[in-house]
């Protein structure tokens, strides 16, 4: 399998400190996650129906017509090329590592393109797939030339797929709302703006044809019944929504301006930043592993094709948090 972020156990292995003094920014995942309410007495009890309540909840606040729960938006990474005869795919990179490697996993001809370079590799694919924001690189993708694209491929029997896993603080870049159309595939997730990677619940949103493939190529009771209870809670509450969008959006700037403070130019969302190996004057993986050895464990990104070597930084969860990465970053810059 391929490494992600959140690894922390690997972490504590590697450098022998215990989990408890581990400082992780090594994810996009909101430290401020929704406080999860009190489940029904039959959560565990009860097989895990197909919830209306869930899913029209989902849609209002995605703003998609018809929308599918998935057990986390790597579910319907891993499927959908699982319903496609052999394609011609491209891939933005640097981009979320499982989407090429799932492609090529079920035998698809896959490419790799930078994520400025996309308008040119569109008229030779079967299917495009990228992120909008970016993960790792924060890149932006605007509405109206995702839609040109996804028009282009669906006129040859094509897919775009977009996966905006941290579209939430974002949401006018969404083109959710369009997805009715042929060809058109958005990807969600309440892991990173909710905070609620643990509960694994995304949601692919697409014309009924496709959802009806996705849904039964995936079988019954893929959602847990406490996962759909504390999803339900969690996109029904507005007021939570907006508290989060506004924190965010002030702890995000704070992230760009401590790594700034170190003279590291970064781009990204409110909630992460990435720093690629030229302004760090080649040593991103040094300074990871410095990092680490101080219990802050980050996310290295190895090179590879359009790929350059880089670090992803996510946001401390609390004070010290924010203190104690400050100060790390003072101690890096003051030995170079």
């Amino acid at each position: 399998m391929l490494k992600h972020g959140g690894n922390l156990r690997d972490a504590a292995r590697m450098f022998s400190r215990p989990l408890s003094d581990w400082l992780d920014l090594s994810t996009g995942i909101n430290p401020h996650f929704y406080p999860a309410p009190m489940l029904a007495p039959n959560a565990w009890h009860r097989l895990p129906e197909y919830s209306d309540d869930l899913i029209n909840a989902a849609q209002n606040f995605y703003g998609a017509q018809r929308m599918l729960a998935v057990a986390g938006s790597q579910a319907a990474i891993q499927a959908l090329p699982r319903l496609r005869s052999l394609s011609r795919v491209v891939v933005s990179a640097p981009s979320y590592a499982e989407h090429a490697y799932q492609w090529r996993q079920a035998g698809h001809t896959v490419s790799e393109t930078r994520y400025q370079d996309l308008h040119n590799a569109v008229a030779n694919a079967d299917v495009v797939v990228l992120c909008n924001p970016n993960n790792p690189t924060g890149e932006v993708i605007v509405p109206a030339q995702l839609l040109l694209w996804a028009d282009q491929l669906a006129q040859r029997g094509g897919w775009l797929i977009v996966d905006e896993a941290f579209a939430d603080t974002l949401p006018d870049i969404s083109v959710a709302a369009h997805t009715q159309r042929e060809g058109l595939i958005v990807l969600r997730s309440v892991g990173k703006f909710f905070g609620l990677a643990g509960i694994r619940l995304g949601f692919v949103a697409a014309c009924d044809s496709l959802l009806e493939r996705l849904a039964n190529f995936l079988g019954p009771w893929t959602i847990s019944g406490p996962a759909q209870q504390i999803a339900l809670a969690a996109l029904s509450d507005t007021r939570w929504q907006q508290d989060q969008r506004l924190l965010l959006q002030h702890e995000g700037e704070r992230l760009r301006c401590l790594l700034m403070q170190q003279n590291w130019h970064s781009s990204g969302t409110d909630l992460f930043q990435w720093i690629s190996d030229q302004h760090l004057q080649q040593q991103s993986e040094a300074l990871c592993h410095f990092m680490a050895e101080r219990g802050i464990w980050l996310r290295w990104f190895e090179a590879g094709v359009h790929r350059p070597h880089g670090v992803r930084f996510g946001l401390p969860a609390n004070e010290a948090g924010w203190q104690r990465l400050q100060l790390a970053c003072a101690e890096w810059t003051s030995q170079i």
